[in-house]
């Protein structure tokens, strides 16, 4: 399993960075490769994504989420293993850190060789940048403040 972590400072506040990321339909408008996201309930979504010609549908799950805090999730079903938390940090009244860390296990030769190659990482991190456009351009809207504990009901740990 190769882990990647990459972080970006955001010119909004923090609510607007954390509300803006549970945002999750949102996501095709910052991240490469993610071609929808369905969120199915408050814990559960669905994804569609086409990564070096390879098109995968899985489901992500979240397991604990904190507002202004964190989120956190993992791959349930499917052949996609992942599991990742995304952290939120105030540093002014208008600057906030955000910070993501995922567990991902490439499978297949082409996605192991992009792994081997760094692809991932530099995916990562372009992903994040085009969040803090998206996000400082003041394009979305919305947010979901709801916590979510481990071993919440729903949650299958």
């Amino acid at each position: 399993m190769s882990t990647v972590k990459e972080t970006v400072e955001v010119e909004v506040p923090l609510r607007r960075a954390y509300d803006q990321w549970t945002q999750f339909e949102d996501f095709p408008n910052f991240m490469e490769g993610v071609d929808e996201v369905k969120q199915l309930d408050d814990r559960h979504n669905h994804w569609t994504t086409s990564i070096g010609g390879v098109r995968r549908e899985f489901d992500t799950e979240i397991i604990d989420q904190m507002p202004d805090d964190r989120i956190t999730w993992r791959s349930i079903g499917g052949d996609t293993e992942q599991r990742g938390s995304v952290r939120f940090e105030r540093l002014d009244d208008t600057h906030t850190r955000v910070e993501l860390t995922m567990d991902i296990e490439p499978t297949g030769v082409v996605e192991k060789g992009a792994d081997a190659l760094g692809m991932i990482d530099r995916r990562v991190k372009g992903d994040l940048r085009r969040f803090k456009d998206y996000v400082e351009s003041g394009s979305g809207t919305g947010g979901w403040r709801g916590r979510i504990r481990p071993g919440d009901p729903g949650t299958t740990l």
